[in-house]
């Protein structure tokens, strides 16, 4: 297939005929224990997939994690084990899992997370969160800059498939690549049983918030505040405009990032850091709550990328400030107020707007519900297997 020709997008129409169950092998070995963002998504996928009758789901899981495996997708079998640490496990993808792969015999097998096994004679779909790390790799750790660099040149060279979060990743491979396989936009969905506008009993949203040590009003960041989401940036618009909202707190949910140095520094330059609130990795049931109940979440993201976290504020119908960049343009579609990336001032500006209430703030809403209820695991899923049968029938 033409690299450069136009991405698809993965949704209903012309796909191919329905077939026997695909027999599917899915890496999960390099989600922590701890997972957000694309080990988040990941997750979500293996245990959607595992109840699809259209899929036989086989899962790649590190040595001495199949329990959480077991309990998340039971419906999969489990094949291998990867080594728990990165270097070794990059090894071993390379040198062992082709050789696991020709023995399980799947139809395809997808690595969700840039590198795959280069020497397996399966079909492979390689998953590409963003290319950052080639037009920003002061955003990453030095090692895995070459690393990861050279493994989505290669993807994009030899992978029968490559699925984009966005269409401006989708677009941007294209045009620094010619991939030989089917470059797909394939979105992750939202959980809509955990995010939602509504508390799943009376009163458990304010059980969590005081367990947290959370009041109300106060702003909200959720994600891990690596460089790519300048939570520098939000912390000194939050300082710029809370003296007019006495009370109000920035609260920081998310486990730390490689880099927190301007973080810290920007929290330590900050008139009213004493009301700001750095809470760390949040478990599971504590996310929704927080966002549900914020006067507004702010994801100011400087590049672009599918932003889960934006997708789960606007599921929880929190007020949502993010930047203007094409992928959030494409996901808020008028739910949220963006603003210019780096630009504190403005977002201060914004932040005031919903914090204040908005008259626009009721419609934004609305729109967000409608936007994360068409952004299901289930359409994620959909997608992903449509996905995978359109590579399937291109290499016949």
């Amino acid at each position: 297939m033409n690299g450069r020709s136009a991405p698809e997008r993965a949704a209903p129409g012309s796909e191919p005929a329905a077939g026997p169950p695909i027999r599917l092998s899915l890496d999960v070995s390099a989600v922590p224990e701890r997972p957000a963002g694309s080990g988040r998504y990941v997750l979500d996928l293996a245990a959607h997939l595992a109840a699809r009758p259209e899929v036989e789901l086989y899962l790649v899981p590190r040595a001495g994690d199949t329990a959480r495996w077991e309990r998340l997708a039971p419906g999969a079998e489990l094949v291998g084990g990867a080594p728990v640490a990165r270097p070794l496990r990059l090894l071993w993808e390379q040198a062992s899992l082709p050789h696991l792969l020709a023995r399980a015999r799947p139809d395809l097998h997808h690595s969700p997370h840039f590198t795959m096994p280069e020497a397996a004679s399966v079909s492979r779909v390689v998953t590409i969160h963003d290319l950052s790390i080639f037009d920003h790799p002061e955003w990453h750790p030095r090692v895995k800059v070459g690393v990861f660099r050279r493994a989505i040149a290669v993807a994009a060279e030899r992978a029968d498939g490559l699925l984009c979060m966005t269409p401006a990743t989708a677009d941007r491979l294209q045009e620094r690549f010619s991939p030989r396989g089917l470059v797909a936009v394939v979105e992750p969905g939202v959980d809509l049983r955990r995010f939602s506008p509504v508390e799943p009993e009376v009163g458990s949203d304010q059980a969590v918030l005081a367990s947290l040590g959370v009041r109300q009003p106060y702003v909200v960041f959720v994600g891990t505040a690596d460089p790519r989401k300048d939570a520098p940036t939000l912390v000194r618009a939050f300082d710029r405009m809370c003296l007019a909202h006495p009370g109000l707190s920035l609260v920081i949910a998310g486990g730390p990032s490689w880099d927190d140095e301007p973080l810290r520094r920007a929290l330590a330059e900050a008139r009213a850091r004493q009301r700001v609130r750095h809470l760390g990795y949040l478990p599971d049931g504590a996310v929704a709550p927080l966002l549900r109940n914020a006067a507004a979440a702010a994801y100011p993201l400087l590049r672009d990328g599918f932003g889960l976290p934006v997708l789960e504020a606007l599921a929880c119908g929190s007020p949502l400030v993010t930047t203007d960049r094409s992928a959030m343009r494409h996901l808020t579609a008028e739910s949220a107020l963006l603003v210019a990336p780096g630009d504190a001032g403005a977002l201060a500006g914004a932040l005031d707007m919903l914090v204040t209430g908005d008259a626009d703030l009721a419609t934004r809403r609305r729109r967000g519900l409608e936007i994360a209820a068409a952004h299901s695991w289930e359409a994620s899923a959909d997608t992903h297997i449509l996905a995978y049968r359109r590579v399937l029938a291109a290499r016949g």
